[in-house]
């Protein structure tokens, strides 16, 4: 059974910092690139960052470039997003996305909530 479970949401202060983690199972986790992306009520899910499936390559958009970081641990099968200097506009719930292109498949968690405020 595939499972990708992310944990680490809360409730911050703007200006804060919140780790959250992935930790996938049932697959093969070290083929997989693995991807973050957020959703906030009423709005897209947005890409927030993402890692190539042997971490050399690491991307993120304009809105976290310099605040959001991520990593993984592959013998852990788990990945991370560390978020600093965090602001209202960063809280939605958070989905880690394991996406792998041949043979093409991919699996998201059940998200996890970080809410922005004072």
């Amino acid at each position: 059974q595939v499972q990708l479970v992310e944990s680490g949401g809360d409730l911050v202060q703007p200006g804060g910092s919140l780790k959250l983690s992935c930790v996938g199972s049932g697959f093969i986790f070290e083929e997989y690139a693995m991807r973050w992306y957020r959703q906030a009520p009423g709005k897209e899910r947005e890409w927030v960052g993402g890692m190539t499936a042997n971490g050399d390559t690491i991307n993120y958009p304009k809105s976290t470039k310099g605040r959001f970081t991520v990593s993984r641990d592959n013998v852990k099968k788990m990945a991370f997003l560390q978020m600093t200097n965090l602001l209202p506009e960063d809280s939605g719930v958070y989905y880690c996305h394991a996406f792998r292109l041949t043979p093409r498949q991919e699996y998201w968690g059940q998200g996890t909530q970080v809410t922005v405020s004072s």
